[in-house]
């Protein structure tokens, strides 16, 4: 059940972490904070720098609940091994995706690199909808588990 939530808020989070950074690029606001990782003031926000220093703070959340998720799924002895693998790409992803969102920034958004890294945003979106997937899947075995298991009692208790 944790595994099944942790993923589908890590899901969440991606979404929104991509639909903030479609609006940062269409506003044109992508350099508002020409520093990195940080924004002039640091770590307070200023309004001029807010929907940006916005974008940064939740990819950084982001990242950290892919990060969580994966390590909680490596320790799971029930998830499988595509899921594992698919979570081991979404961290791998989102270390690139911090890395190339630094250099955006230094590059002052040549486009190439913003195109990069949307695509490295939809690799990652894809390993956490499969995660997701599996997670689901997963939940729903230990409920047929669980009423195949009580039936079984059932029958034996009434036999």
């Amino acid at each position: 059940m944790i595994l099944k939530t942790l993923s589908f808020v890590t899901l969440g989070s991606v979404f929104t972490l991509m639909f903030i950074g479609g609006y940062v690029s269409a506003s044109g606001v992508g350099l508002t904070c020409p520093k990195w990782p940080l924004c002039p003031a640091g770590f307070v926000p200023m309004q001029e720098f807010i929907i940006e220093y916005f974008h940064r703070s939740v990819a950084a959340t982001t990242a950290l609940l892919v990060f969580v998720t994966t390590v909680f799924t490596l320790r799971s002895r029930v998830s499988p091994k595509r899921m594992k693998i698919a979570l081991i790409v979404a961290s791998c992803a989102a270390i690139g995706q911090i890395s190339l969102g630094a250099i955006v920034i230094i590059e002052r958004l040549h486009a190439v690199l913003v195109t990069i890294h949307l695509g490295l945003g939809l690799v990652l979106f894809s390993m956490m909808l499969i995660s997701v997937s599996y997670s689901y899947r997963l939940d729903n075995k230990k409920n047929e588990t669980r009423s195949d298991s009580s039936s079984l009692r059932t029958t034996t208790t009434n036999s």
